[in-house]
């Protein structure tokens, strides 16, 4: 399960975490603040701000060369990227430095960051776990030709599945993006697995945006996105030869954003080459 669904709305489970441990953290705060001390709501949401504000110029830092040509996308946050460690590094910091300013604070501060630390900590690595205990669904799809095959055919080496529609506007801005990485990365299997929309609308897509893709396969029913338990649109998966779930992304792609999810392969043993069960083609 990616995802938390609830009617239309659909928001990532690590998204969800991180709201709930900062919702932990206000709680607990609150209840130390009542025997003693100063609430410190306010406080613990600048401290979250600090600390994805870290994150977020950690991983722009890290993947510079991917902002350099368009520094624009540094603002862009729809990307999702971030690096945990210089935010939880920069929200200690600023703890301690409002805890030094206001002793009313330390307490209930001190015992909130560190109960929504925790949480997020255990809940993110219990995740962690989880997804990469799952395998590659064994479902039926089809080509551009109307031809029956199966996802599992397409184990054997490193596997990049994106979930996508044309009418996603996230998916439509990183298309161009996974087709580059398709064309850069010969090693990885790149599948482009639309949802429930007709051959001739994605082809008709695909012309007038002028993409080439290839292994461009339908699921009419988006079973898929159920089977890996993702009802959000776009989600890239990221499979091992053996067809073990490394990693996920839910949410448009930037190339700094897919650099750090295609490092899922690093620690991956190098395969031999396979058959592919459909043609490499333009629309395949």
């Amino acid at each position: 399960m990616l995802t938390f669904t609830l009617g239309t709305f659909a928001i990532a489970l690590n998204h969800l975490l991180l709201i709930s441990a900062l919702a932990l953290a206000t709680f607990v705060g609150w209840r130390v603040a009542k025997r003693g001390g100063e609430n410190p709501e306010s406080v613990l949401f600048s401290l979250f701000l600090i600390g994805m504000l870290a994150a977020r110029i950690g991983f722009v830092a890290v993947y510079w060369t991917h902002y350099r040509n368009d520094p624009w996308q540094v603002i862009d946050l729809r990307d999702g990227g971030f690096l945990a460690w210089p935010g939880v590094i920069a929200l200690v910091l600023a703890t301690l430095y409002r805890s030094w300013r206001r002793p009313g604070l330390r307490r209930p501060l001190g015992f909130g960051v560190v109960s929504g630390l925790a949480f997020w900590l255990l809940a993110t690595f219990s995740l962690s776990i989880y997804e990469q205990g799952t395998r590659l669904p064994d479902i039926t799809l089809r080509n551009a030709a109307g031809e029956t095959v199966q996802l599992a055919d397409y184990k054997g080496g490193p596997l990049v599945i994106n979930l996508w529609a044309t009418w996603c506007p996230p998916c439509r801005r990183e298309m161009p993006v996974l087709e580059n990485a398709q064309q850069q990365r010969p090693d990885l299997t790149f599948l482009f697995v639309n949802q429930a929309e007709s051959m001739q609308s994605v082809a008709t897509f695909l012309e007038t945006q002028g993409l080439s893709l290839s292994n461009v396969l339908f699921d009419g029913g988006g079973r898929l996105g159920q089977a890996v338990g993702s009802m959000a649109l776009p989600t890239t998966l990221f499979y091992s030869p053996d067809g073990r779930l490394l990693g996920s992304h839910l949410g448009e792609l930037s190339q700094a954003s897919l650099a750090r999810a295609l490092e899922n392969f690093d620690s991956v043993p190098a395969t031999s080459s396979r058959k592919l069960p459909c043609p490499a083609s333009a629309t395949c």
